[in-house]
């Protein structure tokens, strides 16, 4: 029986870094079944992948390049051992900025960001099987709500409860799912989200390589959750153990 990964969100930043590292971690892989919308970097991917790469071209909040997954899956009959939902993106500032220069913008993110993310972990769970993998990329973000992050910081506390609960429920079959909750990466995010500013921002901002190796050495050790860092790791304990209303306050 083929054994695969998928990974969406594949064309750059943590998804692509994904791709490269999951031959170290899974080197059992025939194939990695990627997903994005810019196919020709999935070409360009494919050409220094150490495993062969099988391409899905298209945006996953659309049904066409989810049909085309479910159908290649249940042709196939692959056993999955890796889902990893990287795609995603945010936008920095307020609510009302946001919709008033990109109106429909913020509900385009929790399209991406949590309902694609639901629907191909739905169309892939039947093909997981005991020893099985999922990886949700969520984010520092989701550990507390974010004024002039709003919407971003809270698709991400839907992957984290998501992906914690989910957790639970497959655990009994030997499939563990983990939540990666970086804090900044030195990824194209910013370019999207607007630039990484800020003095703490940028001494907190690790790079992809070693968040992504982190969150695959985590998924293997089966832990529920993977945070980057002792910057990351105060910032999740402050948020379990100070107000909310008080953190939010250094937001504005």
């Amino acid at each position: 029986m083929k054994q695969i990964a998928v990974v969406t969100g594949a064309s750059s930043g943590m998804g692509r870094e994904f791709v490269l590292q999951l031959d170290s971690f899974c080197p059992s892989l025939d194939e990695i079944w990627v997903m994005a919308r810019r196919g020709k970097r999935l070409e360009r991917l494919a050409m220094q992948s150490q495993i062969p790469l099988r391409i899905f071209e298209g945006d996953i909040t659309k049904k066409k390049i989810r049909r085309a997954l479910r159908a290649a899956l249940l042709d196939e009959k692959p056993a999955l051992r890796i889902l990893v939902n990287a795609a995603g993106f945010g936008r920095t500032g307020t609510v009302a900025e946001i919709a008033a220069e990109e109106p429909f913008i913020q509900t385009d993110m929790i399209d991406l960001n949590c309902r694609a993310l639901t629907a191909i972990t739905e169309i892939c769970l039947p093909f997981m099987r005991k020893g099985s993998r999922i990886i949700n990329l969520a984010s520092a973000a989701a550990f507390c709500p974010q004024p002039s992050f709003a919407v971003y910081a809270a698709t991400k506390a839907y992957v984290l409860s998501f992906s914690r609960a989910l957790h639970m429920e497959l655990k009994s079959k030997g499939i563990y799912v983990t939540a990666v909750c970086p804090g900044p990466v030195k990824t194209e995010f910013f370019r999207v989200s607007g630039e990484l500013t800020g003095t703490l921002k940028k001494l907190t901002a690790a790079g992809a390589q070693a968040v992504v190796r982190k969150a695959l050495q985590d998924s293997l050790a089966k832990k529920q959750l993977s945070v980057y860092g002792p910057p990351m790791k105060a910032a999740r304990a402050g948020a379990k153990l100070l107000p909310h209303s008080l953190i939010m306050k250094l937001y504005v």
